[in-house]
């Protein structure tokens, strides 16, 4: 909240000095025609009229642009922000047709100096004054429903646009890169407005209206869906660009026939919208192709490279976590008290099922994918060596229906048994019935991995009373990152059992 708060500041406080600026340079303007000369002394002269710069150019330039600086700010810093947050609904309403209503009458009562010529054009000065006042309100009310769109999209607009699903759901990217897009457009626009719409050059204001929307639209899409799909099917620079001339030109005809039926007689209007066209085609579609080869694919490298900075560091945290002081201290008791209890046979397989265990992690952990028969194999070493431990403990009962695998299929070593471990961490006890019954099996590429153990009450001595599962978190991190949309991981536990339901998509 606060930073949003401080983005807001700074927004504003750039709108503050732009609007000024614009502001100053009026200023400075209207002082060089006022030394100059300006361009009203001549139909003054022509309609034999008294002409005065101060009250006739100077005092009525600065009061119109007055207005219109001071009309912006209340709007944009004072009526709107307190709207947007919905704070005395009708109080702001109310200041804003008031400042309204006096910019009309303030900006036809100027014309009225500044136009004096005019007047003389009418058979009555009521009919002047009712066309300056028409005049006035138009205007004024067309730029100021601008200001207050402006102001209105500046409180609200990321707002608005992080409700639209189909914004929200694609990528972050895109919403504030539209926000400010559509700011820095209104922002044009407005200026357009306030210098077109008093000229009453209405083609160009049309055209300003539905150019550079079309062509920022044309390249989002192009941007977020064209390049993207393409490049997924490798298709290169002249399929996008022909399809592109295609999407451009449906686009002009529809806009050409929408404006020519709301437009009737604006003959500019269609020119300027194949010139909206051309530039879509000739400006527009490379530059969606440059920014997306030098944004969005270095983007895709750095993504890349965090993706293996990750595998690596949950590989090295894995390895980490293998190393476990306690699994290899009982696995050296049982097979010390084994040698002498029975003959070596036993204490020799248990030696090499343990040097198999270790031969696998050295060697074929390194690999990115190993086959699953390997990876089955080391599930049953581990096993097989977890039941010599427990083996003298009747109430110890552990259940394994482990498919023999035969097939080609591919997997991340080292990824199942953590599940199993943590099952023998948490699930086995020596002086308490306990159990384990472990599941896998695969159905053409799918893999289904069931485990299950009781749970039992650990004595405060116990140094695994406050530890969690080993590498659980770990190996969650892993999946969501080598089978990211390819496994589904369910985890339940109750009051007596710990149960984990894997399936994964094997290549």
């Amino acid at each position: 909240m606060i930073i949003s708060e401080m983005k807001t500041r700074n927004i504003n406080q750039l709108e503050f000095w732009i609007s000024t600026t614009l502001y100053i340079l009026s200023l400075i303007g209207i002082c060089s025609q006022t030394t100059y000369g300006s361009s009203n002394d001549y139909q003054f002269s022509t309609s034999a009229l008294d002409y005065s710069v101060i009250k006739n150019y100077f005092l009525p330039e600065l009061f119109k642009i007055s207005i219109l600086y001071i009309s912006f700010l209340l709007f944009n810093f004072c009526f709107m922000p307190q709207l947007a947050k919905r704070n005395n609904v009708a109080l702001n309403i109310f200041l804003t047709v008031v400042v309204t209503f006096i910019s009309i009458v303030t900006w036809m009562v100027a014309n009225t100096y500044s136009q004096a010529y005019r007047l003389l054009e009418y058979d009555s000065l009521d009919q002047a004054y009712d066309i300056f006042f028409g005049e006035a309100f138009t205007y004024i009310f067309f730029l100021y429903m601008l200001f207050n769109a402006y102001a209105y999209f500046n409180e609200r607009g990321l707002e608005l646009l992080h409700k639209i699903n189909f914004l929200k759901n694609h990528t972050q990217n895109i919403i504030p890169e539209i926000f400010t897009v559509t700011r820095i457009w209104l922002i044009t626009f407005m200026i357009f407005g306030a210098v077109l719409s008093a000229r009453f050059d209405w083609d160009i204001l049309v055209f300003w209206l539905i150019a550079p929307p079309a062509n920022i639209l044309l390249a989002f899409y192009s941007i977020y869906f064209i390049i993207p799909n393409l490049r997924k099917n490798f298709k290169g620079f002249g399929r996008y660009f022909w399809g592109n001339v295609g999407i451009a030109i449906i686009i002009t005809l529809l806009l050409t026939l929408a404006t020519v039926s709301f437009m009737r007689g604006g003959e500019a209007v269609p020119i300027t919208l194949i010139l909206t066209g051309i530039s879509m085609i000739c400006i527009t579609t490379p530059l969606a192709w440059y920014i997306y080869k030098h944004k969005f694919e270095k983007l895709t490298e750095i993504q890349m490279l965090k993706t293996e900075l990750g595998k690596s560091d949950a590989n090295l945290n894995f390895l980490k976590s293998q190393i476990n002081p306690h699994f290899l201290f009982n696995a050296l008791n049982t097979l010390f008290g084994t040698a002498l209890q029975e003959n070596a046979e036993r204490t020799g397989e248990g030696i090499q099922k343990l040097g198999d265990m270790m031969r696998f992690m050295l060697h074929e952990n390194t690999l990115d994918k190993i086959s699953l028969t390997r990876e089955v194999e080391y599930l049953n070493n581990y096993i097989d060596l977890q039941k010599l431990r427990t083996s003298r403990s009747a109430d110890i009962r552990i259940d394994t229906h482990i498919e023999e695998q035969l097939n080609n299929l591919q997997i991340t070593p080292m990824l199942l048994i953590p599940f199993i471990e943590n099952a023998f961490k948490h699930g086995i006890s020596l002086q308490q019935p306990s159990y384990i019954k472990i599941t896998l099996q695969t159905k053409e590429s799918t893999l289904y991995f069931d485990v299950s153990n009781s749970i039992y009450i650990k004595s405060d001595n116990d140094p695994e009373k406050l530890k969690s599962g080993i590498g659980l978190e770990n190996v969650k991190q892993r999946l969501s990152l080598l089978y990211y949309g390819k496994h589904e991981l369910i985890i339940r536990e109750s009051a007596n059992e710990f149960f984990i339901h894997l399936t994964l998509q094997l290549d």
